[in-house]
């Protein structure tokens, strides 16, 4: 399977401390109308440390049962516990995920003797495509580029990287040392266009969420070479990626957004907080300017 074009890093959506499948289930056919190539389930985005493994698992199975074939689910199954990343990963196959997002291992901070070691045990577990996810930020460390390259070499069925680490430059050393088959998706939605300029095939995004039809436009016109349009583009939505972003800890803005749009409850799970009045404020003036509201 190839991973390329606009994958959404879906939200999982909460009302009365319970995952609401209703929304979920509604939030993922506004992704298919708009044209998405797939939606991935339970990453960052979704609050996966804070759903039991019962509810992480059960929310894949309401994507896969919802998407029906229409566009791929790759299932956030990575944990910095690499059996349980297996376990995690062999039940998303076992429900008809078309692909794995595997985290960087977080907290334990291995050497990337270790880290090439936990993502083959993954690998080699399953028949599943597996799309890395090197997020430094939050993870501690990085996907090296060499242990990306020894994954893609070792391991078949390695197939993407969802880059997180925001510098143009590794997109540059990743596309030079992996094959022409091995997809580099962005992972930041505000770096799309250089990245998909040195190589990138792809966004997973979060502005998505709020805006799919916008922010497939904008990869579209980045993968078709249209420079110009791309550019344009990027320099008017790049305001509301900011704000998405900055103006609190994701996804604690992009479900503040969906909740004043009210397609969700305004509901997300400690140790994330809602935003302030302030910032709350400020997120409604963001979304009216883009229509949004």
């Amino acid at each position: 399977m190839k991973y390329q074009g606009l994958y959404t890093a879906i939200i999982t959506p909460f009302r009365n401390g319970e995952v609401d499948y209703e929304a979920f289930r509604a939030l993922i056919e506004a992704q298919i109308a708009a044209g998405v190539d797939g939606i991935v389930p339970v990453g960052t985005t979704g609050e996966s440390p804070t759903l039991s493994h019962k509810e992480h698992m059960d929310v894949i199975a309401a994507a896969i049962r919802t998407a029906a074939g229409r566009i791929q689910v790759i299932a956030g199954t990575g944990s910095n516990s690499t059996a349980e990343a297996i376990a995690m990963t062999q039940e998303a196959e076992r429900l008809g995920a078309d692909g794995t997002l595997q985290v960087c291992p977080y907290y334990n901070k291995p050497s990337q003797e270790g880290v090439y070691r936990h993502f083959k045990a993954v690998a080699d577990s399953c028949a599943l495509p597996v799309l890395l996810y090197s997020i430094p930020g939050r993870s501690g460390i990085e996907i090296a580029v060499d242990t990306v390259a020894r994954l893609a070499a070792d391991c078949p069925n390695v197939v993407a990287i969802k880059e997180a680490g925001g510098s143009v430059e590794r997109v540059n050393q990743l596309v030079q040392a992996l094959p022409e088959s091995f997809s580099v998706l962005s992972g930041d939605d505000g770096l799309t266009v250089p990245f998909i300029a040195c190589g990138a095939v792809g966004l997973v995004s979060v502005t998505s969420n709020v805006a799919p039809a916008a922010m497939r436009e904008l990869v579209d016109a980045a993968l078709s070479g249209d420079g110009r349009r791309a550019l344009t583009l990027q320099k008017k939505y790049y305001p509301l990626m900011k704000g998405l972003m900055s103006l609190d800890t994701n996804p604690v803005p992009i479900k503040e957004a969906l909740a004043l749009r009210g397609d969700t409850a305004r509901e997300m799970r400690l140790p994330l907080a809602p935003l302030s009045d302030d910032k709350l404020t400020k997120l409604s003036a963001l979304l009216q300017r883009f229509a949004l509201l």
